[in-house]
């Protein structure tokens, strides 16, 4: 996924000013303020980077945890662990648990315990204010801890430290605005409907889906587990979480600071491990009333199928190969940065990103060579350095599969623009340059599959109604994004992209407000705003008589002399 400032603050100024311009500037106009941060953002940043900035060479090595199940840490029933591999050093930092189908049973029936504990007055019946209190308790301890968790998300997945410091500051307000539903959930209760007849009355009553599967990817391992976590407690679920083998280090925080806020045992239980070992016994799971997957389309269809057995609910949001249109009225370095921005922010590894230029052919020599000169630009480091734009890809198997992705282009015709190998200066770590693939055509691979690496891919259009075919030419339908002057074109454009996520003249801002989620094989459901709390409720209609006269449909039997 990407951006993930929930927070965005508009630019004060023309560009996006994330990357460095290749030409000169005055300093007076360099901002560290602009984008995607609010200014408490900021200000978080700078002290983070202040207090937590080094170097991997320093040894680092992630907090030793066991799985979280029942409020409690506890060994895995095998006994087993995963290595966590810093992708930026290739070093072996720490380990995980590796929870197995055992593991699943105890904290499902841990979370099941903790639904119906007192009558759920303890959580999934009390009031939403009550839940709200701990939501709000968990944002204040992310924060506590944001110089921590955002060193420990840098060098577990490979992002750049400034993104994984956003991060932080976006779980903590998607936590905070759960919290701001969940009161809101009392205020909703009960609800009167409208009926015809004035013989009835009529209410709905919300409560809780029941104990929830919430399956997490490891490009934004925190925050994409709190996109459903928040939302799930909210709505008074009790939850087993099970993010990603690849990065889960934040995730097992998640459940130290649950623990130290006092969240009731059980509401909220954590396991690590493989997705064969784990996550597949979790989707199946016969006492697990909803599954939340956010990965590949292939997992998710798998997931599905899991889950299908018990007639059990699913929320999907897979992969996708987004595009992002360009015409010819643009500002040619605004739009150049918010290209690249679309495609090589974390890593590239983003379901939402815009990987498939379609620029005006009229423009598109001009453009490409603008996107060379701020590619070339991007400081491509140790996710711990200041200023680092560009990090690690997050693991060995990724790192292969996104120059896999390359090589297939240039063999098939494709012409290697910019980058495609690993930066000369870096020896060791999972590095790819940021890459530009031109002469692309709509039957390459490039252009068809996800590739989840810092890639983006190239084609030209001459007319509006050709860019709008180009850009629908996916089975993906996750988002699209499209760059013009023209307002009114803007929005004829917008309504033809088949996609759940349209950004104008922008692209991957996200917000807690607003709705997430695609179509086609992106997936359906949604994550974020109120739509992401329905997710895990249910809703119960009332309707009673009021009428003191009988119904009168049959007739009375007689009455006996």
């Amino acid at each position: 996924m990407v951006e993930r400032s929930l927070r965005m603050r508009e630019a004060r100024g023309n560009t996006l000013d994330f990357y460095h311009s290749p030409f000169p500037t005055p300093s007076s106009h360099r901002r560290c303020d602009s984008f995607p941060p609010t200014t408490n953002s900021v200000i978080g940043i700078s002290d983070t980077l202040q207090s937590i900035t080094c170097r991997s060479a320093l040894a680092m090595a992630i907090p030793s945890r066991q799985l979280f199940i029942d409020g409690e840490w506890k060994e895995p029933v095998k006994k087993n662990r995963i290595p966590v591999i810093n992708p930026a050093t290739e070093q072996i930092i720490g380990d995980i648990p590796a929870a197995t189908a055992e593991d699943v049973d105890v904290a499902v029936e841990a979370a099941r315990r903790a639904l119906k504990r007192n009558g759920g007055k303890e959580w999934a019946s009390a009031s939403g204010a009550h839940r709200a209190k701990y939501l709000r308790a968990i944002a204040s301890k992310i924060m506590e801890k944001k110089s921590e968790l955002s060193k420990l998300e840098a060098i577990d997945c490979g992002k750049p430290l400034e993104e994984a410091a956003w991060d932080m500051d976006d779980v903590a307000g998607c936590f905070e605005y759960n919290a701001d539903l969940a009161e809101e959930l009392d205020r909703k209760q009960n609800a009167s409907v409208a009926l015809p007849m004035e013989t009835f009355k009529c209410h709905l009553i919300r409560e809780p889906i029941g104990v929830v599967g919430l399956i997490t990817p490891w490009n934004y391992p925190l925050l994409m587990a709190t996109w459903k976590v928040a939302p799930a407690l909210a709505a008074g679920c009790t939850a087993i979480l099970k993010p990603s083998e690849l990065a889960s280090v934040t995730c097992l925080e998640l459940g130290e600071i649950c623990r130290e806020v006092g969240l009731p045992p059980g509401v909220l239980n954590i396991l690590t491990g493989l997705g064969t070992e784990a996550g597949a016994p979790l989707a199946s799971h016969p006492d697990v009333d909803k599954i939340a997957f956010t990965g590949s389309s292939a997992t998710g269809s798998k997931v599905m199928m899991a889950a299908a057995q018990n007639v059990k609910p699913v929320t999907l949001e897979l992969g996708g190969k987004s595009p992002i249109v360009v015409f010819d009225d643009v500002d040619i370095d605004k739009a150049a940065e918010w290209t690249l921005f679309g495609c090589f922010w974390t890593n590239g590894q983003i379901c939402s990103a815009t990987s498939r230029l379609i620029v005006h052919e009229s423009i598109a020599e001009e453009f490409l060579d603008k996107l060379v000169m701020w590619a070339k630009n991007i400081k491509i480091s140790d996710p711990l350095e200041e200023g680092c734009r560009l990090g690690a890809i997050v693991s060995g198997g990724q790192y292969e599969k996104v120059l896999k992705f390359i090589s297939t282009a240039k063999s098939e015709g494709a012409t290697i623009l910019f980058g495609g190998e690993r930066p000369q200066h870096l020896e060791k770590g999972f590095y790819i340059k940021p890459t530009i693939i031109s002469d692309v055509t709509t039957s390459m691979q490039i252009w068809k599959e996800e590739v989840f690496g810092p890639v983006l891919c190239v084609k030209t259009f001459t007319t509006e109604e050709e860019a709008i075919e180009l850009a629908n030419d996916t089975c993906y339908g996750l988002a699209a994004a499209v760059i013009s002057n023209n307002l009114e074109r803007c929005e004829r454009v917008t309504k033809a992209f088949e996609a759940g996520i349209i950004w104008v003249n922008c692209s991957q801002p996200c917000f807690s407000q607003a709705p997430w989620g695609g179509k086609k094989r992106s997936g359906f459901g949604r994550e974020l705003g109120e739509r992401g709390l329905e997710n895990y409720q249910n809703v119960k209609q009332v309707t009673r008589y009021i009428s003191d006269e009988p119904w009168g449909w049959y007739n009375p039997p007689s009455r006996k002399l």
